[in-house]
Protein backbone atom coordinates (compact mmCIF):
# COMPACT_ATOMS: atom_id res chain seq x y z
CA UNK A 1 0.00 0.00 0.00
CA UNK A 2 1.71 3.41 -0.89
CA UNK A 3 0.66 6.68 -0.14
CA UNK A 4 2.44 9.88 -0.93
CA UNK A 5 5.71 10.06 1.44
CA UNK A 6 4.81 6.39 2.96
CA UNK A 7 3.89 2.94 2.49
CA UNK A 8 3.23 0.34 4.85
CA UNK A 9 5.60 -2.77 4.48
CA UNK A 10 4.71 -6.69 5.42
CA UNK A 11 7.32 -8.45 7.91
CA UNK A 12 8.96 -9.87 5.37
CA UNK A 13 10.14 -6.79 3.76
CA UNK A 14 11.38 -5.18 6.49
CA UNK A 15 15.37 -6.12 8.38
CA UNK A 16 15.71 -6.56 12.29
CA UNK A 17 18.43 -3.44 11.56
CA UNK A 18 16.02 -0.74 10.58
CA UNK A 19 13.09 -1.77 12.89
CA UNK A 20 16.11 -1.86 16.06
CA UNK A 21 16.57 1.83 14.84
CA UNK A 22 13.16 2.81 14.80
CA UNK A 23 12.83 0.92 18.45
CA UNK A 24 16.18 2.96 19.88
CA UNK A 25 15.13 6.26 18.42
CA UNK A 26 11.57 5.71 19.88
CA UNK A 27 12.53 4.22 22.98
CA UNK A 28 11.10 7.28 25.46
CA UNK A 29 8.02 8.32 23.36
CA UNK A 30 6.48 4.15 23.13
CA UNK A 31 8.28 2.75 26.04
CA UNK A 32 4.92 3.48 28.02
CA UNK A 33 2.69 2.16 25.97
CA UNK A 34 4.99 -0.97 23.88
CA UNK A 35 7.32 -2.15 26.96
CA UNK A 36 7.32 -5.63 24.92
CA UNK A 37 8.43 -4.53 22.23
CA UNK A 38 10.83 -2.36 23.90
CA UNK A 39 12.44 -4.75 25.82
CA UNK A 40 12.94 -6.67 22.99
CA UNK A 41 14.68 -4.91 21.09
CA UNK A 42 17.25 -3.56 23.14
CA UNK A 43 19.85 -4.94 21.14
CA UNK A 44 19.87 -6.26 17.37
CA UNK A 45 20.27 -9.65 18.15
CA UNK A 46 17.25 -9.29 20.63
CA UNK A 47 15.80 -7.33 17.89
CA UNK A 48 16.34 -10.43 15.16
CA UNK A 49 14.83 -12.99 17.76
CA UNK A 50 12.00 -10.78 18.23
CA UNK A 51 11.25 -10.27 14.62
CA UNK A 52 12.30 -13.65 13.46
CA UNK A 53 9.69 -14.68 16.42
CA UNK A 54 6.90 -12.37 14.74
CA UNK A 55 7.37 -13.60 11.29
CA UNK A 56 6.47 -17.10 12.53
CA UNK A 57 3.41 -16.02 13.97
CA UNK A 58 2.14 -14.24 11.04
CA UNK A 59 2.99 -17.14 9.25
CA UNK A 60 0.94 -19.23 11.77
CA UNK A 61 -2.00 -16.49 11.23
CA UNK A 62 -1.89 -15.34 15.25
CA UNK A 63 -0.48 -11.92 14.20
CA UNK A 64 -0.10 -9.37 11.08
CA UNK A 65 2.85 -6.75 11.11
CA UNK A 66 2.93 -3.86 9.07
CA UNK A 67 5.55 -1.68 8.71
CA UNK A 68 5.04 2.15 7.64
CA UNK A 69 8.61 3.33 5.19
CA UNK A 70 9.25 7.32 4.43
CA UNK A 71 9.54 6.90 0.42
CA UNK A 72 12.20 9.34 0.29
CA UNK A 73 14.42 8.07 2.77
CA UNK A 74 13.33 4.06 3.00
CA UNK A 75 13.85 4.42 6.86
CA UNK A 76 11.24 2.87 9.15
CA UNK A 77 8.45 5.33 11.00
CA UNK A 78 6.02 3.32 12.12
CA UNK A 79 4.45 0.04 13.37
CA UNK A 80 0.74 -1.35 13.15
CA UNK A 81 -0.05 -4.97 14.51
CA UNK A 82 -3.17 -7.43 14.03
CA UNK A 83 -3.00 -9.04 17.37
CA UNK A 84 -5.02 -10.92 20.02
CA UNK A 85 -7.07 -12.91 17.00
CA UNK A 86 -9.58 -15.08 18.47
CA UNK A 87 -11.05 -16.77 15.45
CA UNK A 88 -14.12 -18.24 17.51
CA UNK A 89 -15.65 -14.70 17.72
CA UNK A 90 -14.17 -13.29 14.89
CA UNK A 91 -12.34 -10.57 17.12
CA UNK A 92 -8.45 -8.60 16.93
CA UNK A 93 -6.70 -6.14 18.62
CA UNK A 94 -4.78 -3.29 16.37
CA UNK A 95 -1.84 -1.52 18.09
CA UNK A 96 0.34 0.80 16.83
CA UNK A 97 2.67 3.77 16.84
CA UNK A 98 4.66 6.42 14.82
CA UNK A 99 8.01 7.97 14.93
CA UNK A 100 7.76 10.89 17.25
CA UNK A 101 9.26 12.86 14.33
CA UNK A 102 5.94 12.26 12.92
CA UNK A 103 3.18 12.38 14.52
CA UNK A 104 0.10 14.51 13.77
CA UNK A 105 0.49 14.02 9.72
CA UNK A 106 -1.79 11.39 9.35
CA UNK A 107 0.15 8.58 8.62
CA UNK A 108 -0.93 6.82 11.41
CA UNK A 109 -4.55 7.13 10.97
CA UNK A 110 -4.22 6.24 7.44
CA UNK A 111 -2.44 2.98 8.40
CA UNK A 112 -4.71 2.09 10.99
CA UNK A 113 -7.69 2.71 8.30
CA UNK A 114 -5.68 0.58 6.09
CA UNK A 115 -5.63 -2.23 8.83
CA UNK A 116 -9.16 -1.94 9.78
CA UNK A 117 -10.31 -2.54 6.21
CA UNK A 118 -7.44 -5.80 6.56
CA UNK A 119 -9.06 -7.10 9.17
CA UNK A 120 -12.93 -6.75 8.30
CA UNK A 121 -12.27 -8.08 4.63
CA UNK A 122 -9.21 -10.34 4.64
CA UNK A 123 -9.37 -11.81 7.59
CA UNK A 124 -13.66 -11.63 9.04
CA UNK A 125 -13.17 -10.10 11.55
CA UNK A 126 -16.87 -9.02 13.15
CA UNK A 127 -14.90 -6.92 15.64
CA UNK A 128 -11.59 -4.80 15.96
CA UNK A 129 -10.70 -3.51 19.38
CA UNK A 130 -7.95 -0.77 20.50
CA UNK A 131 -6.99 -0.96 23.81
CA UNK A 132 -4.75 2.40 25.18
CA UNK A 133 -3.23 4.23 27.88
CA UNK A 134 -5.42 6.69 29.95
CA UNK A 135 -3.16 9.15 29.33
CA UNK A 136 -2.56 8.42 25.51
CA UNK A 137 -4.84 10.96 23.97
CA UNK A 138 -3.69 10.51 20.60
CA UNK A 139 -4.21 7.42 20.45
CA UNK A 140 -7.43 7.29 21.80
CA UNK A 141 -8.44 9.90 18.92
CA UNK A 142 -7.02 7.98 15.99
CA UNK A 143 -9.89 5.21 17.58
CA UNK A 144 -12.89 8.01 17.28
CA UNK A 145 -11.90 9.29 14.24
CA UNK A 146 -12.48 5.66 12.70
CA UNK A 147 -15.68 5.43 14.80
CA UNK A 148 -14.31 3.29 17.36
CA UNK A 149 -16.67 3.51 20.41
CA UNK A 150 -15.60 3.31 23.80
CA UNK A 151 -16.91 0.45 25.60
CA UNK A 152 -15.07 1.15 28.60
CA UNK A 153 -12.19 1.34 31.27
CA UNK A 154 -10.52 -2.30 31.89
CA UNK A 155 -8.91 -2.05 35.52
CA UNK A 156 -5.06 -2.80 35.93
CA UNK A 157 -5.15 -4.54 32.52
CA UNK A 158 -1.97 -3.66 31.40
CA UNK A 159 1.32 -3.76 32.92
CA UNK A 160 3.35 -1.13 31.86
CA UNK A 161 6.90 -0.46 31.32
CA UNK A 162 7.64 -0.26 35.46
CA UNK A 163 5.82 -3.45 36.04
CA UNK A 164 3.15 -1.45 37.15
CA UNK A 165 -0.45 -2.64 36.71
CA UNK A 166 -2.63 0.15 35.07
CA UNK A 167 -5.91 0.71 33.75
CA UNK A 168 -6.78 1.00 29.96
CA UNK A 169 -9.24 2.37 27.69
CA UNK A 170 -11.15 -0.45 25.71
CA UNK A 171 -12.19 0.78 22.16
CA UNK A 172 -14.47 -1.31 19.79
CA UNK A 173 -15.61 -1.44 16.13
CA UNK A 174 -18.13 -3.80 14.97
CA UNK A 175 -18.45 -4.96 11.53
CA UNK A 176 -21.53 -3.66 10.89
CA UNK A 177 -20.90 0.19 12.12
CA UNK A 178 -18.03 -0.18 9.97
CA UNK A 179 -19.97 -1.29 6.79
CA UNK A 180 -22.70 1.55 7.65
CA UNK A 181 -19.94 4.12 7.31
CA UNK A 182 -18.21 3.01 4.04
Amino acid sequence: MRFNNWRLETIDKILPEEFFELISKNKSHIEKTFPVTVSNCLDIEKTINFINNNIQKQENKENYYYYIKNNETNNLIGYVCVKNIKLDILKCELAYFIDAAFEGQGIISKAVSQTIDFGFEELKMNKIFICTSKVNKASQQIALKHNFIQEGILREEFKNHEGVLEDIVYFGLLKSDYQNEK
